[in-house]
């Protein structure tokens, strides 16, 4: 619940706002619990997709979905080195509105224990190869 309190709070000084549909796509985005956790988590560190399923514990398929609606959105940077898609949080080209809704997300999730658990996870986190959704089904991330 706190986290709508920050966010509506920074929507009231939004500045560089281009329309109200990119207000809404970006709102749109943070509406969901497993992409705040994403972010909070790249703001850890750049990661790939193998590495947000192990550090949020869900399947290839919801963090590849999640990534492209944050991406989407104007929140994220895709990296590709080899065959590795690398995301983090778009610090340099960011507009301003958008780096105050990763802030305000930030602020209400400092001391939340479940996102605090997730950077453990992430910790441990490693990359993997091809196939790696089928090994980490089967509790087995190492190529």
């Amino acid at each position: 619940m706190a986290i709508w309190y920050y966010m509506l709070i920074s929507a009231y000084s939004i500045k560089g706002v281009k329309s109200l549909r990119d207000t809404i796509k970006a709102f749109k985005a943070l509406s969901d619990e497993t992409r705040i956790r994403i972010l909070n988590i790249l703001m850890e560190r750049e990661c790939c997709v193998c590495e947000v399923m192990q550090a949020l514990d869900i399947s290839q398929t919801r963090a590849s979905r999640n990534l492209a609606a944050l991406y989407d959105a104007g929140f994220l940077r895709l990296r590709k080195d080899g065959l590795w898609s690398l995301y983090s949080i778009d610090k340099e080209s960011m507009p301003e509105y958008l780096t105050d809704l990763v802030r305000a997300v930030t602020k209400a999730l400092e001391g939340n224990k479940e996102v605090g658990l997730d950077c453990e996870r992430l910790k441990k986190a490693e990359r993997v190869g091809p196939g790696c959704a089928d090994r980490m089904r089967r509790g087995k991330p190492s190529a």
